[in-house]
């Protein structure tokens, strides 16, 4: 069984507004727990372990772009102690 719980926001924000989210959702990292809430709902989401990190940034003609993903699994993930060889 598939379960999804999906907390989604769109909006027009100045700069300030932006860093202050941004500042938020790091300091919910840091601290294990972030909440996104606003009228329609809210999802408690609890990082731990290691993250998986992808930023993108792209430049076009009329339109700029900064994408930031960050997930992890709900059990953690261990180091792999094995040597990798390519030749």
């Amino acid at each position: 069984m598939r379960f999804k719980n999906e907390f989604q926001h769109i909006s027009l924000q100045d700069p300030q507004s932006i860093q202050n989210l941004l500042i938020s959702i790091a300091e919910g990292i840091g601290k294990g727990e972030v909440t996104f809430s606003d009228e329609e709902g809210e999802l408690i989401l609890q990082p731990n372990g290691l993250l998986d990190c992808k930023i993108t940034a792209s430049e076009g003609a009329a339109r700029h772009k900064i994408e930031l993903k960050v997930s992890w699994n709900k059990k953690s993930k261990t180091l792999s102690n094995t040597t990798l060889t390519i030749k």
